[in-house]
Order: C-alpha cells, then sequence, then structure tokens
C-alpha cells in the first residue's frame, strides 16, 4: 500500500526531517576522536527527546530482535545499522550517522558519513562520490519519472563511472506515519522501470556504497551489515517529497555542513 500524502502533512514531514538534520548538524559540532559511539548515541536520544520528538529507531524490529539504540552508527566497514558500543573513534575513520525521529504522528530519517581527521583521499572521494549520488537519484524523484530512474542514476555514477560496489541487499524506502513504507526504493535498476511517482509520494533516497565489493554480511550483533572484504562503505540520505518538476528535499545538509566545516577535528570532503 502507497499513502500519497497531503500538503499538510508534507509540512508535518518537514519538521522531523529537519529536526534530523538538526541533530546530524549537532553530532558534526561534537565529533572528534576519542569519543565513544556508545557516548554519541547518548547524545543523540537527549537532542531528540529535549526537541519534543521521540527518537524512531530504539526498540524497533520483530518482538525479540528489537534495535536497542537511537542512532545508527556505523564506522569504516559498517554500512548501515552499526550497534553504539564502547569503540572510541578514531583519527582517520569514517562513521556513517544514521537518525530517525517521530514527531507529531509522522517519521524523519536522515544520514550522513562523516570523516575523522586525516581520512585518506581515496576514502574521502568514496565520500564525494556517494554524496553526490545521492544529489543525482533526488534528481530523479520528479512526478512521472519511475522509481528505476532513481536506482540508475545512482549506480550510474558509483558502479559503471566510479567503479564501487552498490549495495543489494539494503534499499531505501517510502515513509510517512510509518518509518519503512512503500515503495522500496533500490539504488540500482534501469531507466524507466519500476513504479511510476506521482506527487505526494515521500521516500528515503538513501545510496549505501562500498569501496570494495557490493556483497555484505551481518554481523554477530544480529544487526550490524558490513562489507564481505572489510573495505569501508558509505551512506547519505534524505527525505524527498516527488512533486512536478524538482523534487522536494524535506531534510537538508546546510547546517552539518556548516558544523561539519567548522569542527577542526573533521576533514571537510565536499
Amino acid at each position: 500500500m502507497i499513502y500519497y500524502k497531503t500538503k499538510d502533512e508534507i509540512e508535518l514531514m518537514r519538521i522531523s526531517a529537519l529536526l534530523v538534520s538538526q541533530t546530524l548538524a549537532e553530532v558534526a559540532k561534537e565529533l572528534k576522536p576519542g569519543m565513544t559511539t556508545m557516548q554519541l548515541d547518548a547524545f543523540i536520544e537527549k537532542f531528540i527527546r529535549d526537541n519534543g520528538a521521540v527518537p524512531n529507531f530504539k526498540n524497533y524490529g520483530p518482538k525479540g530482535h528489537e534495535f536497542p539504540y537511537s542512532a545508527c552508527i556505523s564506522l569504516n566497514d559498517a554500512v548501515v545499522h552499526g550497534f553504539p558500543s564502547n569503540t572510541e573513534i578514531k583519527d582517520g575513520d569514517i562513521i556513517s550517522v544514521d537518525v530517525g525521529v517521530f514527531k507529531n504522528g509522522f517519521h524523519g530519517d536522515s544520514a550522513y558519513t562523516f570523516a575523522v581527521g586525516n581520512v585518506k583521499e581515496d576514502v574521502l572521494q568514496l565520500l564525494r562520490v556517494t554524496k553526490e549520488s545521492l544529489d543525482l537519484g533526488v534528481q530523479q524523484a520528479i512526478a512521472n519519472n519511475r522509481i528505476g530512474d532513481i536506482g540508475w542514476a545512482i549506480q550510474e555514477h558509483t558502479e559503471r563511472k566510479h567503479k564501487y560496489g552498490v549495495v543489494r541487499d539494503l534499499v531505501g524506502h517510502g515513509l510517512g506515519r510509518h518509518l519503512h513504507e512503500d515503495p522500496q526504493v533500490p539504488n540500482y535498476g534501469k531507466r524507466g522501470n519500476g513504479l511510476k511517482l506521482q506527487a505526494g509520494l515521500v521516500i528515503a533516497i538513501e545510496p549505501m556504497i562500498n569501496m570494495g565489493t557490493k556483497d555484505v554480511y551481518t554481523d554477530k550483533d544480529g544487526w550490524t551489515i558490513r562489507t564481505r572484504d572489510g573495505k569501508p562503505s558509505a551512506h547519505f540520505e534524505h527525505d524527498v517529497c516527488v512533486q512536478k518538476g524538482a523534487a522536494d528535499v524535506l531534510s537538508s545538509f546546510v547546517d552539518i555542513e556548516a558544523a561539519e566545516k567548522a569542527n577542526p577535528e573533521l576533514a571537510f570532503a565536499y
């Protein structure tokens, strides 16, 4: 079932999406070597609750296999769904921070990959290309295009042009009153294939791009997804409303980028 949003619902979703963006901007201010990912998770949960929302990842999932933390924090070869822990963030790490909130009856969901300290140039290039592919995917999220156009744009830039691995096992998704709604939004595909996009559809577009193989596996914690070859992975995500002519991006990287650039502990790759 696909739920198309009214103008009022879209504005409520924008509030949730922008709160996620603000949370990630606060992360960009705080990130530094020596901080543990568990400390970062606690910081994220407090900021979300202080702003009148609920961290929607916490306790998400089937009974007996719920995600126990407020954010997915994935280091280096972890693609997504990383468990916060007492592991310290080190100089040279990349760290994907995926955050969701529930506010005013609607979900927001966005992710950003940060480069901490002296990150190798080839890894910074992976981040640049992945972020560029998100923008290219967003450009295809317009009425009368098809889902395959989004995936094609991402795959063309990352896999065909730069020879990276596009993860097949995980995809973007619809978003609204539920964290995961129809349709699925793969980061690969053929132009002109799949569901025809209509105005009012809100989707989370989230390229997950590996430096090496596209293949992944699930870690022993049952949640963290890692690259099969141990090479780094990057992840960026926007909440996007399909419209005629141009997509309406509900989340924003503007404040995140400004905070990232101002933090001397981070490498500004873009």
